[in-house]
This record gives C-alpha cells, sequence and structure tokens, in this order.
C-alpha cells in the first residue's frame, strides 16, 4: 500500500468521493490516479461513470456535482446511499461541506479525519483496517 497518501483537490471526485481514500488509488500495483487522471489502472465501471462522464458536469465551473442545478441527482443519490450504507460515507454530505467551507478547508479536514490514529497512514473508506498497519478502523463520525 502506498504509504505517502496526501488527499489533495485534484483527488476529489465530481461526486465528492476522496480519491485517496479509495483502496484502488491505495495500492502499490497499477494504483487509480483518481477520477480526474486518465484511464489508466480504472476499473470499468469508474471509466464509464455515469457522474464522472455526465453531460451536466461539463457545464459547472467546478467540475463538482454541487454546482450542478440538478444537485442532487438520481445518480448521485444512488451512490450517496450505496456509500453511507457499505461505508458510512455521504457524497452528499462531502459535496454540501465542500460548499460551505471550501474545497481547500474540506481537504485539510479529509486528512486529518482519515488519518489512521495508530501510524498517521490514510485510511482506506472501503476497508475496515489500515492497509498499512493493520489497526482495526475508529467508527467514523457522522
Amino acid at each position: 500500500m502506498k504509504t505517502n497518501v496526501v488527499i489533495t483537490e485534484f483527488l476529489i471526485a465530481p461526486c465528492g468521493m476522496d480519491c485517496g481514500l479509495c483502496a484502488a488509488y491505495q495500492r502499490e500495483k497499477k494504483p487509480c490516479h483518481g477520477c480526474h487522471a486518465g484511464e489508466e489502472n480504472k476499473s470499468e465501471s469508474c471509466i464509464n461513470c455515469s457522474i464522472r462522464n455526465c453531460e451536466y458536469l461539463k457545464l459547472t465551473d467546478s467540475g463538482l456535482c454541487v454546482d450542478c442545478d440538478n444537485f442532487p441527482c438520481a445518480r448521485v443519490r444512488h451512490i450517496d446511499k450505496r456509500y453511507r450504507t457499505r461505508y458510512g460515507m455521504s457524497m452528499i454530505e462531502n459535496l454540501q461541506t465542500i460548499q460551505s467551507i471550501g474545497l481547500q478547508a474540506f481537504v485539510k479536514s479529509e486528512q486529518e479525519r482519515w488519518a489512521c490514529p495508530n501510524c498517521g497512514g490514510i485510511l482506506s473508506v472501503h476497508r475496515g483496517n489500515c492497509l498499512l498497519c493493520g489497526a482495526a478502523k475508529p467508527a467514523m463520525e457522522e
């Protein structure tokens, strides 16, 4: 696993996902480089993502769904429900936080929120333990 994950503005996907928290981004072999990067090492589902490729998203200045007139659309509500249920994270809340405090402040808060209390590495939203040291992921605040 990557030992030096630093969450940046570039890693915030249009839907509000923090790509730095993704297990595919954090893996050593053939890591995905995030939604804003090219298609190298992306799964077919990410390449064909209806949010990433949304025609309305292209009309926003920020490239974030929160700035779309249709926010939250059915696509965003669907992924938000899936991530809330499986991983305890809300894309809609992430986007609303970005809208409220700004992207830079959100990125800073993500770096702190998702730091492993044991080793300081960035936790994966997709795993129940730290991918670096194996410590159990603490319950995340909602």
